[in-house]
């Protein structure tokens, strides 16, 4: 898929500098540049590439001036940055505008799909699936029976969604993700022997939601397992029965929350963080990376460490930490001298 210069400038109400008809057909770091890709200088320090770079188009500022010659076609905009992050959107676009069914699949005579769709080969569509407009479906994707899915939802190849399953609109699942597995209900009998509690409920995605490759996301026990609008989920977490993430949270990969805790809005969870389950963590949150949270989390608190405690007091304790065999041995040395005299 080739580019001109002239035409990229369209799509970013660019100005070029240089040859409007050069061709590119990929992507480059300005300081790798190569014939025929298209890069971009937004960061000062990068500037000196930008008169060795290879690349054959380059986006910039307007306002940047030029202190040696450059052979690369300049394609001038506001924000260099921002205009190459609409490019990114706009080239996935075009690179994922599939349409059409593929065969071999299987869609239940009971489901139901949009216009503008795509569903690749070994899909699944189960009885009584709704399926909205502009949708992609990629191949060997599962959809359980009363699955529901809004509009302009893209999911990948091998995701798998369970039964009874509700995706909103603009959401995004990758590969291997799973949705509404039974939750992890075990209750022990006189003998000791762990039997299964039904889990009943199912899992509610809301609008705007990305979820990565490999997360788990359990169905509820009863009920609903929920993640509100606007959350971004990175790769393999796993997220227990009758959660509630709220809105515009993000969480890092190999994050585990356990069943029936609740958590706040725009909230920040780093990666490797454990949190307990039936407690609630409040607005704003910020979790550092590996913390171990246990017990109830108050709105706008900040914490680090395993169990997590106060980010700044951890900073503080962590020093003394460091320094704990140098401390011991001095008390040892203060204890003989105090029994020697």
């Amino acid at each position: 898929m080739k580019f001109t210069a002239a035409q990229i400038a369209g799509i970013l109400e660019g100005e070029v500098e240089g040859d409007p008809e050069v061709e590119v057909s990929k992507l480059s770091k300005i300081e790798e540049g190569i014939p025929e890709s298209l890069s971009f200088l937004s960061n000062p320090r990068y500037t000196s590439y930008i008169y060795t770079t290879k690349a054959s188009a380059v986006i910039v500022d307007k306002n940047f001036k030029a202190e040696n010659k450059i052979s690369a076609t300049l394609i001038r905009v506001d924000d260099a940055y921002k205009s190459f992050s609409k490019l990114l959107e706009y080239y996935n676009q075009v690179k994922m505008n599939k349409t059409g069914i593929e065969q071999p699949v299987f869609i239940s005579e009971s489901a139901n799909y949009g216009k503008n769709i795509y569903i690749g080969a070994f899909a699944y569509i189960g009885d009584h699936v709704k399926i909205g407009d502009h949708v992609k479906i990629y191949p060997n994707v599962y959809l359980g029976d009363h699955v529901t899915i809004g509009n302009n939802v893209t999911l990948f190849s091998g995701a798998k969604i369970y039964s009874d399953t509700q995706i909103g609109n603009n959401c995004v699942i990758h590969s291997s993700v799973i949705l509404g597995a039974d939750g992890f209900g075990f209750a022990p009998n006189e003998k000791g022997e762990f039997i299964k509690v039904p889990q009943t409920g199912n899992v509610i995605i809301e609008d705007n939601v990305d979820i990565g490759a490999a997360t788990s996301i359990d169905r509820a026990t009863l009920g609903s397992t929920i993640i509100r609008k606007g959350v971004k989920l990175d790769n393999q977490i796993q997220i227990a029965h009758n959660v509630e993430i709220g809105k515009n949270t993000v969480i890092a990969a190999q994050t585990g929350i356990a069943g029936s805790t609740k958590i706040g809005e725009n909230c920040i969870i780093g990666g490797q963080v454990g949190i307990v389950g039936h407690i609630t963590i409040g607005n704003n949150v910020r979790i550092q990376a590996q913390s171990g949270i246990g017990r109830n989390v108050k709105d706008n608190e900040t914490l680090q460490g395993s169990p997590a405690f106060t980010y700044n007091d951890y900073n503080k304790s962590y020093v003394h930490f460091k320094n704990l065999p140098k401390i011991i041995n001095r008390l040892n040395t203060i204890e003989k001298n105090i029994t020697n005299d």
